[in-house]
């Protein structure tokens, strides 16, 4: 598998381009601001046909992009049945004082064609298959996306696991509780070789964020 990153200059949100090669269908993951122009030279040099576009969850430093991205190549995006709303009003996901740092004059458009995903639901998209794994707590539908191939297992954890982090829990549909039960339930779980290829931040794996990380440490102890 060919894991391609993106660093968008707004809030660091990491886009992933993923397939099986150069010259072949991909998957971009959270296309967030400003990424698109990036984005469009990289699928050209690669020869990346995007076949749909995946969101981790609603809030619009991961999906600012998705509608030019989706548009360009008549794709769909997917996003779990919980954060769908957002996609047809981003600033319920956002504070106040978030959304002015995003700019009061946005102009929003929501893709033409969203597929709401449910829990432990499989979509297969360029030659990938991705299981879905409902994670709330930054989100009410945050989702993780799970993959492998030969090489080993991958974990797109948006803003529920970062390197000796977790995403905030203050925001709207934001909740401390169910985060805790996502990490204990559905993070702890996960094989130690897992690669997390988190919403910011670096890569890392579980079996460094079991050891390392103090918010999985808390959630080990309840």
């Amino acid at each position: 598998m060919l894991i391609e990153t993106l660093v968008a200059d707004a809030f660091g949100t990491n886009c992933y381009v993923l397939s099986a090669g150069p010259g072949s269908e991909c998957v971009v993951v959270d296309p967030g601001i400003g990424i698109a122009p990036r984005l469009d030279d990289l699928l050209s040099e690669r020869g990346l046909k995007p076949v749909a576009v995946v969101l981790t969850h609603g809030h619009l430093d991961h999906t600012f992009s998705v509608a030019p991205v989706c548009g360009a190549s008549d794709i769909p995006a997917y996003i779990h049945t919980d954060d769908r709303h957002l996609l047809a009003d981003p600033a319920q996901g956002f504070s106040a004082n978030m959304m002015s740092l995003v700019g009061t004059g946005l102009e929003w458009t929501e893709p033409d064609d969203v597929q709401a995903l449910a829990d432990g639901g499989v979509v297969e998209l360029a030659g990938m298959r991705f299981t879905v794994d409902h994670a709330p707590g930054h989100t009410a539908g945050s989702a993780m996306f799970h993959t492998a191939d030969a090489e080993g297992r991958y974990t797109l954890t948006g803003d529920v696991l970062f390197r000796g982090a977790i995403g905030r829990t203050d925001l709207p549909g934001g909740s401390d509780a169910a985060m805790q039960d996502t990490l204990r339930d559905k993070v702890l779980p996960l094989d130690d070789a897992t690669i997390v290829l988190p919403g910011h931040g670096p890569s890392t794996t579980i079996a460094v964020e079991r050891v390392r990380n103090p918010y999985l440490k808390r959630a080990a102890q309840h």
